[in-house]
């Protein structure tokens, strides 16, 4: 069983690491003025480079049911699907593998980054900001966004981890991890706005400290104050999500 717990965290570790190089590799190519993507990036490409992000992580994932996300972990936790005794080994590999796939942004960026002269407005390609800030609505819309990525999955559900080797079991969804990354897009395009749609507290934590790590001269303050809004949002999203599932379930 301890070898099992330790694939799920070596598994959620890997697969969260690459959504988040991925996802925060986006903002880096669109924003960075030396990179050669520069200016290239919009909202949509941003919506649809998370979704594919999403997709590449999971897939990668698999063993562990790649979760990659603590909000769809609760939420399977709380449905059966997974027992809560494992819940801090997913927790683990999701925190870590964030924060070290943000720390590989700037490895991979290096260069753009030490060129860029305007350091102070890179924050945001690691970490979400609202649109207009008001903590108490900020959390009420990424609860909402949440909301609606945890229950579909977990319409979705069971999404096991496999047995010896066996492929995983992806519910009732002909496409697979691509289903998810569909609905990430849908999320993004729909309801992202508000507050840059982190919808997963390691996605918005992890590359928040490893911002704070990074050796940049005149890099952006961090606003600590919001920290807790994509954290807390997504939680209540979904618990949300499994409360009205168990009602109809």
């Amino acid at each position: 069983m301890v070898s099992s717990l330790q694939s799920i965290t070596a598994n959620e570790f890997i697969g969260t690491a690459i959504l988040v190089l991925i996802g925060c590799g986006i903002g880096a190519l669109g924003s960075l003025n030396k990179s050669l993507g520069f200016g290239a990036g919009n909202w949509m490409l941003t919506a649809f480079g998370w979704g594919m992000a999403v997709f590449v992580g999971a897939s990668v994932a698999w063993e562990s049911g790649a979760h990659l996300n603590p909000a769809v972990t609760v939420a399977l936790a709380m449905t059966g699907n997974v027992a809560w005794s494992a819940t801090p080994y997913y927790f683990l590999g999701e925190f870590a593998g964030a924060l070290v796939g943000g720390l590989l942004v700037y490895i991979v960026y290096k260069k753009q980054f030490d060129d860029h002269d305007e350091v102070h407005t890179t924050g945001s390609i690691f970490y979400t900001k609202p649109g207009v800030r008001s903590l108490g609505w900020n959390t009420v819309s990424e609860a909402v966004a949440t909301f609606v990525l945890v229950y579909w999955i977990i319409q979705q559900a069971p999404w096991q981890p496999s047995v010896e080797g066996e492929a995983p079991n992806l519910g009732n969804i002909g496409l697979g991890y691509a289903g998810v990354a569909f609905a990430v897009i849908a999320i993004g395009a729909g309801l992202g706005g508000a507050t840059g749609y982190a919808i997963n507290p390691a996605r918005d934590l992890g590359p928040r400290i490893a911002y704070a790590l990074l050796p940049l001269h005149g890099k952006e303050k961090i606003d600590w104050g919001y920290a807790w809004v994509p954290i807390v949002g997504p939680i209540l999203g979904a618990v949300a999500a499994a409360l009205l599932y168990g009602l109809n379930y």
